[in-house]
């Protein structure tokens, strides 16, 4: 039985509905899901996204139920009508939604909104996404709700909390002579650095986080709420459609730059699956294994026994990913697992230390947890492991350290982890995360003071929930967001984002980039127990994911020269390269759904093996784990390169470049 194409890109039947992109004169933008996306006048982005979006106490959001959907386009004008609801078992809230574009620019999205029964719930309103380009490090206006005007800028380095509060509208020049006022109504509404959580945007939301939450909408109060934009300056006429040119792969020298290693988690409850499969993680060149001791578990002797023979049936290195329970001194609690670990006879190439309470988020204006003081924790791991390198920071996500960094100059080295799904998980969106790896990497290296920097174990799925409860379940095998088990870890999605998030930590020159695990929900080989795996339940049964040859690939360059390579569509495709001992390779993911033709550009492009990773040879890369030793295709330089959906090539140059 092969594979269907969901499936082999998704890990999963679920599908979504494609987008339907509107036009009014020059402005374009996408309808989805009931939102509008990407709001452009021409090639230029306006807006990122305008939504009217429910959330639950735990910072779920719900996906609504859409009926009675009304599009209408013509005469250099469109609009949109629906009803949207939002349930579960506990409460219900309907709304009716309006959208109008007039081919002056002037748009208006407004909601009417009436509980069926009392709806519990964290903020429900209209969140409004400004991108980065020509925004990050712009100015901008601020009209708050009190009238004032304020000229400000949106912030170049990642803000920890909000930069701008009490907003009523938000003007910022969109092309020169141009401006766009972005008018919010029906609540107070303030921003976040939404890069904080690697989502690519500012983002302006309704009702203050200083306000209580979460807060019940009363049964039939009905409200209402709406957003517009205008432009100020003379509006670009329509673009003109032309063809679609190949994506230019521009591929420089070997730069000073060095691959970084590349390092796998390894949860408590993976340890032993893990070992079942050590001769692949041998194979795949890992570097370090990211090992996790709770001191909450009672079986922390257990695991670093474990622990101790994948160290040497893998040859990684083992980073002890230590939590404190919080509950005595970090003296004592430290000596029982340093304990545990020397009587596995464990040998650690380096630790980092974390209280447990850290591991929950504390929100702009919130009381933090009672825990030691970092001076106290760090003195203490020093300690318990003499000699053995330090590393700190937070196992939650950019956010936390962001808003809570550590006094790097006690520390060998600054980590932290990331997570795609945080606030949306539909495939748009977690690609999107792609494009503020670069800002979550230049405001880390304004915290940390030249010390070495090191991000994960990181993946698709969230190895935690620093805002809730819990992960969120995901019994349907669809995308959900702070999800512990995504689908799209494996399939194609997930070797082709996997390849953009190493691409991004690499050219900015971090020490070490940690995935998601060996075996288990972020794993890169596949095991029979544990989660949904349509076709891997079918014959013959996989071995191993995609994602797990693009690991093993660029696990293998580790220390070697980076060559200098760049996307015209980094968006789109996106790029990264090596010089390694057996020549120069560039690696190329398309990171959409539709196919996508690529031209290399660069001085003396000769012939070029192209080994691909695609919907074709979906059934072999899953099922031999050699996979990367194939030869591949023999394109002549002159000829384009085709990319499928998601799909990734290693082109091999050659030892002469």
């Amino acid at each position: 039985m092969d594979a269907t194409l969901n499936v082999t890109l998704f890990g999963t039947e679920a599908t979504e509905a494609a987008g339907r992109t509107l036009t009014a004169g020059a402005l374009t933008a996408v309808f989805d899901m009931g939102m509008l996306r990407y709001i452009r006048l021409g090639e230029t982005e306006v807006i990122r996204a305008i939504a009217f979006l429910v959330r639950d106490e735990n910072w779920g959001t719900f996906a609504p139920d859409i009926s009675n959907l009304r599009i209408s386009e013509g005469e250099g004008a469109f609009s949109v009508s629906y009803d949207g609801q939002c349930k579960d078992a506990k409460r219900s809230l309907r709304y009716h939604a309006d959208i109008s574009c007039g081919k002056d620019g002037k748009l208006l999205f407004a909601v009417e909104a009436k509980p069926d029964s009392d709806f519990l719930t964290n903020r429900t309103g209209f969140v409004v996404l400004h991108p980065l380009k020509g925004v990050a490090g712009h100015p901008v206006n601020v009209e708050h709700v009190d009238g004032r005007n304020v000229r400000s800028e949106f912030p170049a380095v990642i803000n920890p909390v909000q930069p701008f509060h009490d907003i009523r509208a938000l003007t910022h020049e969109v092309l020169p002579g141009l401006s766009v006022t972005c008018r919010m109504e029906g609540d107070t509404f303030e921003m976040e650095d939404h890069r904080n959580w690697t989502d690519a945007s500012f983002k302006t939301y309704v009702r203050p986080l200083a306000k209580p939450w979460p807060y019940t909408l009363s049964a039939g109060q009905a409200f209402s709420q709406a957003v517009s934009l205008t432009f100020s300056g003379p509006i670009p006429a329509p673009a003109v459609q032309t063809g679609r040119r190949p994506i230019e792969i521009s591929i420089g020298a070997a730069s000073a730059t060095l691959m970084p290693r590349i390092g796998l988690g390894l949860p408590a409850e993976e340890a032993e699956p893990s070992l079942a499969v050590a001769g692949l993680i041998r194979a795949a060149s890992i570097d370090s294994l990211i090992a996790q001791f709770d001191g909450r578990r009672a079986d922390i002797a257990d695991t670093a026994a474990t622990v101790a023979k994948l160290a040497a049936s893998t040859g990684a290195g083992i980073v002890a990913e230590i939590i404190l329970p919080n509950r005595a001194s970090p003296a004592e609690e430290l000596g029982l697992i340093a304990r545990a670990i020397a009587g596995a006879g464990l040998k650690l190439a380096a630790v980092t230390v974390s209280p447990a309470p850290h591991l929950k988020a504390v929100l702009p204006g919130s009381k933090g947890p009672g825990v030691p003081a970092y001076e106290a924790l760090y003195g203490a791991a020093r300690a318990a492991f003499p000699g053995v390198p330090l590393g700190g920071g937070m196992y939650s996500y950019f956010t936390e350290l962001n808003r809570n960094p550590p006094p790097a100059g006690l520390l060998d080295f600054v980590t932290h982890t990331t997570c795609p799904i945080v606030h949306a998980a539909d495939d748009i969106s977690v690609m999107e995360t792609l494009e503020a790896l670069p800002y979550v990497i230049q405001s880390t290296r304004s915290l940390i003071n030249g010390k070495p920097y090191r991000v994960g174990p990181s993946a698709i799925p969230a190895r935690d929930n620093p805002y809730g409860a819990a992960c969120a379940g995901n019994p349907s095998n669809s995308r959900v967001c702070l999800a512990r088990m995504d689908p799209r870890q494996r399939g194609l999605f997930g070797a082709a984002w996997t390849l953009g998030y190493v691409a991004a930590f690499a050219k900015g020159g971090i020490e070490m980039v940690s995935l998601g695990a060996p075996t288990g929900p972020s794993g890169l080989i596949a095991r029979r127990a544990g989660y949904p795996q349509p076709y891997f339940d079918t014959a013959p049964m996989p071995s191993v994911y995609p994602v797990y040859h693009i690991v093993a690939g660029l696990a293998r360059a580790a220390g070697q020269p980076m060559l200098d390579t760049s996307s015209s569509n980094e968006g789109a495709v996106v790029t990264l390269g090596f010089h390694g001992s057996r020549g120069a390779e560039v690696w190329i993911a398309n990171l959409g759904h539709e196919e996508r033709s690529v031209a290399l550009r660069g001085p003396d492009i000769g012939t070029r093996n192209v080994l691909l990773f695609d919907t074709a040879g979906f059934g072999a890369m899953t099922t031999e784990p050699g996979y990367l030793g194939k030869g591949g295709l023999r394109l002549p330089s002159e000829g384009a390169l085709t990319l499928g959906p998601y799909a990734v090539a290693r082109v091999s140059l050659g030892r002469e470049w």
